[in-house]
């Protein structure tokens, strides 16, 4: 016997996963856990018994349901499961799953649609931040078709902007976790920063690297990485956040100067292994990095001491515009609202099925 759950499979940004409703799972966390290793097919390393795609940005789950806020229209939950170990990461959000919550959320009749676009306001359960989507709905209904391209999905599709507030401190409650905009750990300058997810940013000729390395030769460097999972553990000592072992927060990111117009180029772990294009949540907080004074980013990053601005990212599949809007460059800046322009594509939708032992359905 097994059971079914009704489920969307959905391309957000550059990552896909299923989307639930969060009334057709269980409300207990550890049953939670449960349900969804058995929904991704983990812990194997192909995903084979579940529709995992055995890589991290296809890995990810997204839950939806009406938020009781008067900020909010939903409630976001979003795990990420990991795919070789029995665990599912709920600390951190996904901004590129971000941008397939407005659409699903209006499909799924929890919002209803304007025209030509719909407001969606977004509470994420993980981090406590609020994101306004504005997802194009001609009509009143969703369209995926469109002409924006982002780097990292293949094609054009229909536009979906996102801004992000109230993400200081998603983590650690503070700007900086450390209380210093530059910890010197291993005798490698670091900026522990946390703004959407806390993140320790190194320079990469620090680590080592030119920082233009792909990432196949930045997954081969053993060495590379047992002295970034190093400075790592040491980090999240000082940011109060504890043994990171078994977790993917806090990240790593190493940075260098752009070279293709950009503000900075940069390369981000989760967390033993380089990402293939570089996460909304990691571009938040490095906008940010580069807008406080004296951090290694703000060294590098070439942002203006301006109210609003943007701030390009370079990394291993291209860009990653952010506009970022705060009081300007100084040693604790009010940072307002970063904002990104994403697509997403509905891909599938049905039932999965998980073995009845793990969850019957109640």
């Amino acid at each position: 016997m097994q059971t079914a759950i009704p489920c969307v499979i959905m391309r957000g940004g550059t990552s896909r996963g299923p989307y639930f409703r969060l009334s057709d799972l269980p409300e207990d966390r550890e049953t939670l856990t449960r349900v969804l290793l058995a929904v991704m097919g983990s812990p194997h390393e192909r995903q084979v018994d579940g529709i995992g795609g055995a890589q991290w940005l296809t890995s990810k789950v997204a839950m939806i349901g009406p938020s009781a806020r008067d900020d909010a229209d939903v409630d976001y939950l979003f795990g990420q499961v990991l795919v070789d170990r029995d665990f599912v990461d709920y600390a951190p959000n996904c901004g590129n799953m971000t941008s397939g919550v407005g659409p699903f959320a209006i499909e799924a009749g929890m919002v209803a649609a304007s025209d030509p676009e719909t407001q969606v306001r977004i509470h994420n359960v993980n981090t406590g931040a609020i994101i306004d989507a504005t997802v194009q709905t001609p009509g009143g209904g969703v369209i995926y078709d469109g002409d924006t391209a982002i780097d990292g999905a293949p094609g054009t599709a229909a536009p979906v902007m996102l801004y992000f507030s109230r993400m200081v401190g998603s983590i650690t409650d503070k700007l900086l976790p450390t209380g210093q905009s530059v910890d010197v750990i291993d005798g490698t300058e670091v900026s522990c920063v946390d703004v959407a997810v806390p993140m320790i940013i190194a320079r990469a000729a620090d680590m080592g690297k030119t920082g233009y390395e792909s990432k196949p030769e930045l997954d081969a460097d053993r060495d590379f990485l047992e002295r970034l999972e190093a400075i790592r553990i040491e980090a999240s000592h000082l940011m109060g956040m504890g043994d990171p072992a078994g977790r993917v927060v806090p990240k790593f990111c190493i940075i260098s100067e752009a070279r293709s117009g950009g503000n900075i180029n940069a390369r981000y772990f989760v967390p033993q292994e380089c990402h293939a294009t570089f996460p909304l949540v990691g571009g938040m907080c490095l906008a940010a990095a580069s807008v406080i004074s004296g951090t290694v980013a703000q060294g590098i990053g070439r942002a203006e001491d301006a109210p609003g601005q943007s701030i390009v990212i370079e990394h291993p599949a291209g860009r990653l515009e952010t506009v970022i809007e705060c009081d300007g460059i100084g040693a604790a800046p009010e940072i307002k609202r970063v904002g990104f322009v994403r697509t997403a594509r509905r891909i599938m939708q049905g039932e999965v099925l998980i073995p009845k032992s793990v969850w019957d359905g109640r």
